[in-house]
């Protein structure tokens, strides 16, 4: 059903400054983290940007990753990748609800987060969506954070001075 469906992605981010991203990966899928990885490298790589990697045991890990990273590091923004495919207990609505709501907050505070975090019925969704040749969920994780790392940029933007002018800057003008 999906697959048939045509969706319209952005045109790439371009930076006057190099960006410089974090990737955390949980390889607890080993196989397709690596697929998500090589999408996720490539998009930065196609806009100029540089990346550290970080692994953690799993997806719950990751929000807590970016937060410790945000608090001591300095990166422009933050690739959440990873996979939780379904099981046979509630673990895995637990797993996706509680990573991608973590993964939001941090957003809200202003990170520029791209969620790659797969949640799948079975392998064979993941792999589709992990492909780079398909679906490409870690290049468009990446290219979210791009997007975000962009508007913060215009956004953050002096605007202008606001009120009287000293008078080396009348002189200036």
């Amino acid at each position: 059903m999906a697959q048939s469906e045509q969706h319209y992605t952005l045109a790439q981010p371009s930076f006057e400054q190099p960006v410089k991203l974090l990737i955390v990966v949980a390889p607890y899928y080993k196989d397709i983290a690596d697929n998500l990885l090589q999408g996720a490298t490539q998009q930065i790589a196609d806009v100029g940007g540089t990346f550290e990697m970080a692994e953690v045991p799993g997806a719950l890990e990751i929000p807590t990753a970016i937060g410790i990273a945000e608090r001591l590091q300095k990166f422009d923004g933050y690739v959440a990748l990873g996979c939780v495919i379904r099981g046979e207990t509630t673990h895995y609505e637990t797993v996706c609800n509680d990573s991608s709501r973590a993964i939001t907050l941090l957003g809200l505070q202003g990170l520029c987060i791209g969620n790659g975090i797969l949640t799948v019925e079975n392998r064979k969704q993941a792999e589709v969506r992990a492909e780079t040749a398909g679906q490409n969920k870690g290049g468009g994780a990446a290219a979210a954070a791009l997007h975000l790392i962009a508007l913060t940029r215009k956004w953050g933007q002096p605007q202008g001075k606001i009120g009287f002018l000293s008078t080396e800057e009348t002189a200036k003008t």
